[in-house]
């Protein structure tokens, strides 16, 4: 399987159209097709559906949506790796891709990387949002260098770095609810009430933990990947959803508000690369660049 042939595949799979993706690819129509019945013919799939008489639009076959999923991380993977081996040695040039959960810790990731952009304007940082599963699966696969990932680590897989901060548990709410009149939230306020959680807690996560209550006695009346999703579930009156403090802002007009849990509940995090991999040098640079502000800012914390 070819890295051109890949391409081309993607292409038709943009366009929907063999046509206009052989315009795209400054190719004859006959050499595309010919090219992706050989790609089908060497996977034993049907890739593609071609529409009938009148009907020049085409779509994917599961197996084609499969392919595309894949093929996109392949050539993304490629030209990361491109990028990298032709990095010069005088100048640190190059990316670096990271996957994150949604947190205020982030901004402590953005103050080392903007510390490492200063002195290198040359490298670029991506970020992925996502849940745990997203992270490691990406970081599994090479996709990104590092992830953002909180509660414990499996150190037998990654290399961990403690961000010197925790997330604290909350709910988000109206301001008009009855339960934003109290400064902190206790389970026992929660458990008759509709909530709004997210998809990883939904499956018995710490803060079902917290309420300590059978999940099947609990009103969940809807679940998030997102927080500014269920920021807006919320301010139409769907619930009081439960999540990380900062990450909403509740100030000025905001019709919401933010209460903490009472007792308080929070989250370790850690910044989390895979073991035994090699390094690109923007990478390993920040690394580095990562422990020493980490390292300034639990000193600071701590006084």
């Amino acid at each position: 399987m070819e890295l051109r042939v890949l391409q081309y595949f993607l292409a038709i799979a943009r366009e929907q159209s063999i046509v206009h993706a052989a315009e795209s690819l400054h190719l004859s129509q006959p050499t595309l097709s010919t090219q992706i019945k050989n790609l089908e013919k060497e996977l034993g799939k049907q890739l593609f559906i071609r529409g009938g008489k009148g009907a020049r639009r085409i779509t994917l076959t599961e197996e084609g949506m499969i392919l595309r999923k894949r093929a996109e991380e392949i050539l993304d993977l490629v030209k990361k790796t491109e990028t990298e081996i032709s990095a010069s040695d005088d100048v640190l040039i190059g990316d670096i891709y990271i996957g994150a959960g949604e947190t205020d810790g982030i901004r402590l990731i953005a103050r080392a990387a903007k510390q490492l952009q200063t002195q290198y304007p040359g490298i670029q940082f991506h970020i992925s949002s996502g849940n745990a599963v997203f992270v490691r699966e990406s970081l599994d696969k090479g996709l990104i260098d590092f992830g953002i990932v909180f509660g414990p680590v499996d150190m037998t897989k990654y290399h961990a770095l403690k961000v010197p901060v925790n997330d604290t548990w909350g709910v988000l709410m109206r301001k008009d609810s009855p339960l934003a009149q109290k400064s902190a939230i206790t389970r026992h306020d929660l458990w008759n009430e509709p909530l709004i959680v997210s998809q990883q807690e939904s499956a018995g996560g710490q803060i079902l933990q917290w309420l300590k209550r059978d999940p099947e006695k609990l009103h969940i009346t809807a679940t998030y990947n997102l927080i500014y999703n269920a920021s807006l579930l919320v301010d139409e009156g769907m619930g009081y959803a439960l999540g990380f403090d900062k990450l909403i802002n509740t100030t000025g007009d905001s019709s919401l508000c933010f209460r903490p849990l009472d007792p308080p509940l929070e989250t370790e995090m850690s910044v989390i690369w895979k073991k035994y991999q090699v390094f690109s040098k923007p990478v390993a640079k920040f690394i580095s660049v990562l422990r020493e502000s980490f390292s300034s800012t639990g000193e600071q914390t701590q006084s």
